[in-house]
């Protein structure tokens, strides 16, 4: 008997990340082009990988949801229309939107679906109905919202909902903070955002008899991992779970893609999370660079326990040393490096679907067969071979 689950959405910040995040288990990924979004920090996507991207996803029945998310002025809007033909044609999913002009122009000029962003903020059931009659058909709920009001906004209007299951918090209500525009006058909510809470600051508590000077983190919000609060979000009925994270790593898109998808696929056969796999795929989360986790709003409000009033420990972090770009059976990986490794370290090979293998490096050679002493970044070499590996798994080692 099979069980149902929500499709897992995982961030596509650049073709390469499309690719590991399908390949790892993604039901849908969101990517942005090279405007109106906001997350210009990413590689994003021209339209020729757009193209190639869409194609991948689309013959591997994966959807692929586009960022239209940032605020716009006028003469952006002028240049919206062209951009909206060539997502027609491409056969978008989705658009996912915050903009109560770009809804308009989006739904006036085409037949796209659109999806909320978290952006808009919609925190309430009579918020999520206005949205609905103006022609969304799926909302992203702002990070605010705890699994059990999403339940209550859904029975009352029957639309889709998206909650974020993973991956960094924002501490100011999603499109709202200024800060950036303040400390460096990069706007936030037009793809400009700095992180400027993440940064350390000097604190002065002044009063009539002492001055105390406190270095702090104190809007550094904790990441949010969602994986122990799955039945909630099913019983719930969520159509939706974003992984936050189109500015990290291939790493990052492979590893929380493969566990939630892992955790899914477990569910959807057995019907439960009774698994000894979840001190596993807990143990998996840890090894991608973040802050300390917290379950943010999800269960209940988030308070000042969520604050992460420290730098980030990255003592767990484990980097990709290469993508496997060939498996030549019983032979070699040719690899495409991507941080520096050497014969004798021990890495590990991600598999797709099962679990992860130790690799010693016995050999490594250049493509014409001399041996090297070190790999270099953006070279391609040959290692040994290993039983299972797979074109475009990550190959990765403690940092």
């Amino acid at each position: 008997m099979s069980h149902w689950t929500p499709e897992l959405l995982s961030p596509a910040g650049s073709l390469e990340k499309l690719k590991v995040a399908v390949l790892y288990g993604a039901d849908a990924v969101y990517l942005g082009g090279q405007k109106f979004g906001l997350r210009q920090a990413s590689d994003n996507f021209t339209y020729e990988e757009l193209a190639e991207g869409v194609e991948f996803a689309h013959s591997r029945g994966v959807l692929v949801y586009v960022v239209l998310n940032s605020f716009l002025h006028d003469k952006d809007l002028l240049e919206l229309p062209e951009f909206l033909t060539l997502l027609v044609d491409l056969k978008i999913d989705a658009v996912i939107v915050s903009d109560l002009g770009v809804i308009e122009t989006v739904l006036s000029l085409t037949d796209l679906v659109v999806h909320l962003s978290t952006q808009a903020s919609c925190l309430n059931i009579e918020s999520a109905k206005l949205w609905q009659q103006m022609g969304v058909k799926r909302i992203v709920l702002g990070r605010e919202v705890t699994i059990q009001e999403a339940r209550k906004i859904k029975e009352a209007t029957r639309l889709e909902i998206e909650m974020f299951v993973h991956g960094s918090m924002c501490m100011s209500f999603s499109g709202n903070c200024v800060i950036s525009n303040y400390t460096q006058g990069r706007d936030s909510n037009r793809g400009g955002c700095a992180h400027s809470c993440r940064f350390e600051y000097s604190l002065d508590f002044k009063n009539e008899d002492s001055m105390e000077n406190k270095k702090a983190y104190f809007m550094s919000s904790k990441d949010l991992e969602g994986i122990r609060l799955l039945p909630e979000f099913i019983e719930a009925g969520i159509d939706s779970l974003k992984v936050e994270g189109r500015n990290k790593s291939h790493h990052y898109a492979g590893t929380i893609s493969k566990v939630y998808s892992e955790a899914l696929g477990h569910y959807k056969k057995h019907g439960h999370f009774l698994s000894d796999d979840m001190l596993n795929w807990e143990s998996e989360l840890r090894k991608v660079s973040h802050r300390d986790y917290t379950t943010g709003s999800l269960d209940v409000y988030a308070g000042v326990d969520s604050i992460y009033n420290q730098r980030v420990d990255e003592d767990n972090e484990y980097v990709v040393s290469g993508i496997v770009l060939e498996a030549c059976v019983g032979k070699h990986l040719l690899v495409d490096v991507k941080s520096a490794f050497m014969p004798g370290d021990i890495l590990e090979v991600m598999p797709f679907k099962t679990p992860i293998e130790n690799l010693s490096v016995t050999f490594l050679e250049s493509l014409s067969g001399v041996s090297l002493p070190k790999s270099k970044p953006g070279s391609v070499v040959k290692i040994p071979y290993i039983l299972g590996a797979e074109k475009f798994n990550i190959i990765r080692k403690k940092a």
